[in-house]
């Protein structure tokens, strides 16, 4: 098995953390997002880290215009990302909501990447910041419908994930 890199994306409050979370409790397996830089200046300029529909669009704002002024969500998962290749983990998971900067990580993850969509029944409201309001407007390798009680998800999401360590990797 090889290393692998998972661009994990969904609407807020599909699961996509508890689900990670499940993996990396196995040991081998870490998680990162490209917005952490971007919350990191948000609370030295006073945001409070709640992420209500107000903040999520001034993440998201603030998101884009790193991205424009000097990439740095990107630099940001492509310097973890590395770091990830020197490490003894297996699975890193990758928070990035953008389409252009989900395209720009697999570039540069060169075949060691795949995308995930994690689906949730009411968890498709608009949020009113294109950031999450338009996830599912991206085509990924492998979706996964969250729409079964907490234990038995965690259980079958860790089993998707071994399938795509054998298969993708």
């Amino acid at each position: 098995m090889s290393k692998i890199a998972i661009v994990i994306n969904g609407k807020p409050e599909s699961g996509k953390d508890a689900l990670c979370d499940a993996v990396i409790r196995q040991g081998h397996a870490r998680k990162i997002s490209s917005i952490d830089p971007i919350t990191a200046l948000a609370k030295q300029g006073g945001w409070d880290g709640v992420k209500d529909v107000r903040s999520r669009k001034l993440l998201s704002n603030l998101k884009r215009l790193f991205a424009e002024f000097n990439d740095l969500p990107n630099r940001y998962v492509l310097e973890e990302y590395q770091t990830f290749l020197q490490s003894n983990d297996d699975v890193l998971f990758v928070h990035i909501r953008e389409q252009d900067q989900i395209e720009a990580f697999k570039k540069a993850a060169a075949g060691g990447c795949v995308t995930l969509l994690v689906r949730r029944p009411g968890s498709g409201n608009r949020i009113g910041n294109p950031s999450d309001d338009e996830v599912a407007n991206y085509h990924y390798d492998v979706t996964f419908d969250n729409d079964l009680p907490l234990e038995e998800a965690e259980k079958t999401f860790r089993a998707l994930v071994e399938y795509i360590r054998f298969n993708y990797a």
